[in-house]
């Protein structure tokens, strides 16, 4: 996947915000809530990183082209960084990137919910 691709995924959904910080890093809220970033790895390589269920955080700590993401993991978040995949993992990503969405989205108040309109 590339940035742009990343990008227009990522703001596809409902009631997101974009800003670039971090270095750079395109980064992705919701409510005011990040659910995911698109960077540049300490290897100049590619880098998405997504929050996760505990179950497919244990699936993914060891997968080849996945690691816990650096810095949020290290604190104890269940957030995993893909960093060396080829565009036949694009789909896994996509999932992946939209379960962090419902789970950052639904852990907002109802209220806030109702404000974005997600309700």
């Amino acid at each position: 996947m590339t940035h742009e691709e990343f990008n227009q995924y990522c703001a596809s959904f409902k009631a997101t915000e974009h800003v670039v910080q971090w270095g750079g890093a395109d980064v992705w809220k919701v409510g005011g809530k990040v659910f995911a970033i698109g960077g540049w790895t300490k290897e100049k390589q590619t880098g998405f990183t997504f929050k996760t269920s505990d179950n497919n955080y244990l699936f993914l700590e060891n997968k080849a082209g996945y690691r816990p993401a650096p810095y949020l993991a290290s604190r104890g978040m269940k957030w995993i960084q893909q960093f060396d995949a080829d565009d036949s993992e694009d789909e896994e990503l996509r999932y992946y990137i939209s379960e962090s969405y419902k789970m950052i989205s639904t852990a907002l108040s109802k209220k806030k919910q109702r404000e974005l309109g997600l309700l």
